[in-house]
C-alpha cells in the first residue's frame, strides 16, 4: 500500500478549506483516509496551518510520499530539517 499525505477539500462553495492526510494512492481525493494529520485555511491573512508535527516525522520515516502542495506547507514550517535532524 502507497502512502501519500495531501490535502482533502471541505468547506463550502468558494469557501475551501483543507485537511492535511496520509490516505492510500489508489482513494479518492477526499475519500477516505488512514490518519488526520492536520489543517490548512488560506481564506485568513496570513494562511492558518496547523499540523502534527511528530505524526508527519513518523509517516515521512515510514516512506510516506509528500503533494507538491503539502511539501511547501511543510517546508514553510520547517520539516524537513526536523527529519534531517532526527537521523
Amino acid at each position: 500500500m502507497a502512502v501519500k499525505i495531501r490535502l482533502t477539500r471541505k468547506g463550502k462553495k468558494k469557501k475551501p478549506f483543507y485537511r492535511i492526510v496520509a490516505a492510500d494512492t489508489r482513494m479518492p481525493r477526499d475519500g477516505r483516509y488512514i490518519e488526520l494529520l492536520g489543517t490548512y485555511n488560506p481564506l485568513v491573512q496570513p494562511a492558518v496551518v496547523e499540523l502534527e508535527k511528530d505524526r508527519i516525522l513518523e509517516w515521512l520515516k515510514t516512506g510516506a510520499q509528500v503533494s507538491d502542495t503539502v511539501g511547501d506547507i511543510l517546508r514553510k514550517a520547517g520539516i524537513p530539517q526536523q527529519l534531517k535532524q532526527a537521523g
